[in-house]
């Protein structure tokens, strides 16, 4: 008899034992040969060698399959433990899998061409309006390199710029002031991450989440970094970011040209990035637009509302302008 410790590292153990322990019990089932006894993240096993072994690629493999799919099912074990490909919904081009098992696919010919320039590019700027899913996109795209193994770490940051409500008015410490910056990156990689697994990334700093300012002095190696709302960056500072870049990392920005927060005097840093850097090889520019909004079809009317009002208000700011000039050069005495 021979005793052995399996640690999951990779996946929530309370995914891969099952409501009320029923995966864990149909493991158990199907190696009788073999005492089971799993506690948190580890399982203990004592038996017969030879069963050790076909245990322990069947572990393997569900524990692979688990960490791809996060879900776990009787049927989908029993498929592997037999040998036999498991039964599971089609993927087809899904970049990750939700917490609920769900594919994480792009849903627009320009989230499609984010995913493909992200794959041949180092850098990449995504630009679109509110709800064109070019930062769930961009997250995804990172859980997926952290869960291949082609990364380290995630870091994803935010401007804390004010958008009429005043920062310091905010109650709590710098944290709690900074935190619902950040929410909406909490919120996808709630989406894709299974929450104790989350926990346990962010507390090893495996995933990181800071404002903007906390990237200074920082070399960023082994990473995907994100850089959203990058709209409302200074230019020094969107300068500061992108040098940040390190060895086998990759960095995506996002940011909509028509939710620029910052004073009007101040130049958004997206907007001189965009065209300081149009023509420098390894970085890549992804424009997403009305069709690719994936949220509610009020979001799209919204959007297009505001299109029709702001070329409403340039046109008539035109008209006055014209009408200005004609008052001005009939107004002028002859010579």
């Amino acid at each position: 008899m021979i005793e052995k410790h399996i640690v999951l590292e990779d996946i929530d153990p309370v995914i891969f034992y099952g409501v009320n322990n029923a995966n864990i019990l149909m493991i158990k089932a199907l190696f009788p040969k073999l005492r089971i006894v799993a506690r948190g993240d580890v399982i203990k096993v004592m038996g017969d060698e030879e069963e050790m072994c076909a245990f322990e690629e069947a572990i393997t493999a569900l524990e692979k399959h688990c960490a791809r799919y996060n879900s776990l099912n009787e049927e989908i074990i029993l498929d592997i433990v037999k040998g036999q490909s498991p039964s599971v919904e089609k993927a087809g081009d899904a970049i990750v899998f939700s917490v609920t098992g769900k594919p994480i696919v792009p849903r627009s010919p320009n989230q499609q061409r984010l995913v493909k320039e992200f794959e041949h590019n180092d850098m990449v700027f995504a630009i679109g309006p509110a709800g064109s899913g070019k930062t769930y996109t961009a997250i995804a795209l990172a859980v997926r390199a952290l869960k291949n193994k082609e990364i380290k770490k995630i870091i994803l940051s935010r401007p804390a710029v004010e958008a009429g409500e005043k920062l310091g008015f905010l109650p709590g410490d710098m944290k709690d002031k900074i935190d619902p910056y950040l929410q909406p990156l909490y919120d996808a990689l709630q989406d894709m991450i299974p929450a104790a697994k989350l926990k346990e990334y962010m507390e090893l700093n495996i995933i990181q989440i800071a404002p903007l300012a906390f990237m200074r002095g920082r070399t960023l190696n082994d990473a995907v970094v994100i850089l959203d709302e990058a709209q409302n960056t200074t230019t020094q500072q969107i300068k500061m970011f992108l040098t940040r870049m390190g060895m086998n990392t990759k960095m995506i920005v996002t940011g909509d040209m028509t939710q620029i927060d910052l004073p009007a005097a101040q130049t958004s840093g997206l907007v001189q990035a965009l065209r300081i850097l149009k023509h420098v090889k390894g970085i890549s520019f992804v424009e997403l637009d009305k069709k690719d909004i994936v949220r509610h079809k009020l979001v799209t009317r919204i959007v297009e509302a505001y299109e029709a009002f702001d070329e409403q208000v340039k046109a008539e700011k035109l008209r006055l302008k014209a009408e200005k000039e004609k008052n001005y050069v009939s107004q002028r005495p002859e010579s």
